[in-house]
């Protein structure tokens, strides 16, 4: 075997060992169940007291509730400690080892180090301390800021979505167990319903899941409208870059859509490795392995995405820790969402996003519009087309969805207009868009695992309620 076939057998095992769940225990936990449980408190601890502003009840009612099955039921007796000094947050599992850590930078939201990692090593980005001045960004008209938000509807219509928007709030009727935080409502640009819950406001981020991977999508179509890359051109990722390495085909355009043909071990959408074991997106995407030819497969994973975004990273160089939001969030008023990194500083793109409800709506009304904002073009001219047109193979059709570039695709088959299309994240995360109507619907939750909200029946019921007379304009 040559050197690239056991190198690609290494990388297999590595995979496997690092990103495979781990099994509900039915006894005492083992150690790697502790510290990932350790790792999932430490880090939303820190993400949800530094990023967010939440109370810690708060926390502990909703990030620290409804997760993963197996780490879920040893949350509560892992003790925690929060230096509000040091900006760190220290969860204990095992006596013979050190806590877990998760400290918080400015502007960069919170990192999870390996076991036993020095805090200190995280360094914060000083370009991105501060940011833009929230208070002024805020006072100008929405979308770009909070003032003139909102359109009153007419008093039948406004009832009968205010009695939707209740409903949802208050679970059952659109899902088991669904524990809504937040739903708007946007109806030709303007917020026609909006509503908050469980500690959550007009200004508080929650993490978005995998919401985060239509970010990263707009975040390549901007690199792509300022000629940093070509989405259709081999991925620069820099750990396939030996000679002979069959990876190095795999194009952007392949990652983003989810058919890179890289080998995942299913559930793809688990990371845990990364998201709270303390390992690094070199470690952990970066070595998957050839599974398939790319094209010849849809395979949901999240290293693609992280794979998109270390590729984006590479492409910018110096500039890539402050080009998301200097050439995306702020001009678009997405100034209360922090993209969180691992400890060596790559973005985790795939999930470890925070951002407000209204920030996830400015998001969706930069695609509605096609990419442009306040007159300006950000996204090229046909990204948005191509980013929710399906092409190559899609999911099961069982699942009444297709997939785009990190964009789930509806239409018809989910009872909305042909043309429809969503960001969704775990644990009740979406934008809806529907371009037939001007319409955007936005619902953040704290959906428990094996429960949920169903954002399509919602979307269509919304749709009906506001196709009762004439649309605000």
């Amino acid at each position: 075997m040559g050197r690239i076939g056991r190198a690609f057998m290494a990388a297999a095992l590595l995979s496997i060992l690092q990103s495979a769940p781990v099994p509900a225990q039915t006894s005492a936990p083992d150690q790697r169940t502790l510290a990932l449980a350790a790792g999932w408190k430490a880090l939303f601890l820190c993400s949800g007291t530094f990023v967010a502003g939440m109370a810690q009840a708060d926390i502990a009612a909703n990030d620290l509730q409804g997760g993963y099955p197996e780490l879920q039921p040893h949350l509560a007796a892992l003790p925690a400690s929060i230096s509000e000094p040091g900006r760190t947050v220290s969860v204990s599992f095992d006596t013979a080892l050190p806590p877990r850590v998760a400290r918080h930078s400015p502007g960069q939201g919170c990192t999870l180090l390996p076991i036993g990692a020095d805090p200190a090593q995280v360094m914060p980005t000083a370009e991105l301390i501060g940011g833009p001045d929230r208070k002024v960004q805020d006072a100008r008209p929405w979308p770009q800021g909070d003032a003139a938000a909102t359109a009153p509807l007419p008093g039948a219509r406004r009832k009968a979505v205010d009695a939707l928007v209740a409903e949802a709030l208050a679970g059952g009727r659109y899902g088991k167990d669904a524990r809504t935080s937040a739903i708007l409502v946007i109806l030709n640009g303007k917020i026609v319903a909006e509503r908050y819950a469980r500690g959550v406001g007009i200004h508080t981020p929650q993490r978005t899941w995998s919401v985060a991977k239509s970010l990263t999508s707009a975040l390549i179509g901007r690199a792509t409208a300022l000629g940093v890359l070509d989405p259709m051109k081999p991925a620069h990722v820099p750990e396939w870059a030996l000679a002979g390495d069959p990876r190095a085909a795999i194009t952007v355009d392949h990652l983003l859509r989810m058919q890179s043909g890289l080998y995942t071990p299913p559930p793809g959408s688990r990371t845990d490795a990364l998201y709270f074991g303390g390992s690094t997106v070199a470690e952990t995407a970066a070595t998957a392995p050839v599974g398939w030819a790319p094209m010849t497969s849809f395979n949901y994973a999240n290293n693609d995405t992280l794979l998109a975004a270390r590729a984006l990273m590479t492409d910018l160089g110096e500039a890539g820790p402050t080009f998301p939001y200097t050439q995306l969030l702020w001009p678009i008023g997405m100034t209360r969402t922090t993209i969180e990194l691992d400890w060596a500083g790559a973005p985790i793109l795939s999930s470890q996003v925070w951002m407000t409800a209204r920030d996830m709506a400015r998001l969706a009304l930069l695609h509605l519009n096609d990419g442009i904002w306040n007159g300006t073009r950000l996204l090229p001219e046909g990204w948005v087309r191509a980013a929710t047109t399906p092409l190559g193979p899609q999911p099961p059709a069982a699942a009444g969805q297709g997939y785009g570039r990190a964009i789930w695709l509806l239409g018809p088959a989910a009872g909305l207009p042909e043309g429809s299309y969503a960001f969704n994240g775990n644990r009740g995360q979406y934008a809806i868009v529907v371009p037939a109507h001007r319409l955007v619907i936005v619902r953040r939750g704290f959906d428990p695992a094996g429960g949920g909200f169903d954002p399509q029946a919602f979307a269509r019921d919304i749709a009906a309620a506001l196709a009762r007379g004439d649309a605000p304009r």
